[in-house]
């Protein structure tokens, strides 16, 4: 479908320089900007290609002010980032998958299926399960037992809900996620080898929880996993069993949760960090890449390395790191002296 900008413009909340009546009908990155296309500039660095690339629309801020002649038409936006977010899912709605059930399907006896429900080929729902109206339930996945799926949630290609799962409204799960695996409980034996302790807590995703693809989130021992609401996981995450997650936490590719710990509310958590188990991570907390975080630290923290300290003091050790070979031939020279 084709959309003028007037009409994109109305959608983004933004105000039209140039031409209103243009026709767009795809969304593009700046630098393959072109006739037909609706980009926008965040970054400015990014911002040459305006006037290299002549996308039809370009969605800027609202002080933006051209160096150079423009011929895009142009929306001015207070927040280009919130503005393409909202155009992203505009155009995203427009291509949902078809409602109803593929007749390859199978949905197990006392299980309840809502209304405006997508259930595509070999998708398989087990027994005494609850599922929510509009939810999406692409080729290939497995939902067990007893398990809950809230209204709006979309379940792509190859997930895997174990047994008593129970997952909120408006979530995403990415294909392949694994939620409700076992989690890595063994007990020594004495003779070397290691005795299996039966995993038979569940998982619990809140509201608006989106997992990415090839993330596992392991069941508890004994009571939930929890990820509350608005949590967002990268793809290729592992959240231990009994982790709790507090709401609008983000957490970006490759990082590991070890059993047990606890983390607050609205931390940002980057890639292939590492978190022991047994320990609280408080709110507003930034965990920067690759850190191993072996302590709890409190709210608001900023925190990187490994092992993980605070931002402060590690900047300071790392700046003894790179003088090393000096420090220590000054004090060489002041133990000869």
């Amino acid at each position: 479908m084709q959309y003028t900008a007037k009409e994109l413009a109305r959608l983004v909340k933004g105000t039209v320089e140039g031409n209103e009546n243009v026709k767009v009908w795809k969304p593009c990155k700046i630098e393959e900007g072109e006739e037909g296309g609706i980009t926008f500039l965040g970054n400015p660095k990014y911002t040459h290609y305006i006037y290299e690339r002549e996308a039809s629309v370009v969605i800027v801020r609202n002080d933006f002010m051209p160096e150079h002649p423009v011929n895009s038409t142009l929306i001015r936006v207070e927040n280009p980032y919130m503005a393409v977010a909202r155009l992203l899912h505009f155009f995203n709605e427009r291509s949902k998958p078809p409602k109803g059930r593929s007749w390859k399907s199978h949905v197990g006896r006392g299980s309840k299926v809502g209304k405006d429900c997508y259930i595509g080929q070999y998708a398989v729902i087990g027994r005494h399960s609850q599922i929510g109206n509009n939810v999406k339930i692409y080729p290939n996945v497995y939902i067990g037992d007893n398990c809950k799926i809230g209204d709006d949630t979309i379940l792509y290609a190859g997930v895997k809900v174990y047994e008593g799962v129970e997952i909120g409204r408006n979530c995403i799960l990415h294909a392949g996620a694994v939620i409700g695996a076992d989690g890595f409980g063994f007990a020594p034996a004495g003779d070397g080898k290691w005795d299996k302790i039966d995993q038979i807590g569940n998982v619990v995703l809140e509201d608006n929880v989106e997992v990415g693809a090839n993330t596992c989130v392991d069941r508890a021992t004994m009571g939930s996993t929890i990820l509350r609401q608005g949590v967002k996981v990268d793809n290729l995450c592992q959240v231990a069993h009994n982790v709790v997650i507090g709401q609008n936490t983000a957490m970006a590719a490759q990082v590991g949760v070890a059993g047990s710990c606890h983390i607050g509310e609205e931390c940002i958590i980057a890639g292939q960090a590492g978190i022991v188990g047994h320990i609280n991570i408080g709110d507003h907390v930034t965990i920067g890449a690759q850190s191993g975080v072996t302590r709890s630290f409190p709210s608001n923290s900023v925190i990187f390395g490994t092992p993980a300290s605070e931002s402060n003091k590690r900047k300071k050790i790392e700046i003894l790191l790179r003088n090393i070979d000096q420090i220590v031939k000054r004090i060489d020279a002041l133990e000869k002296k």
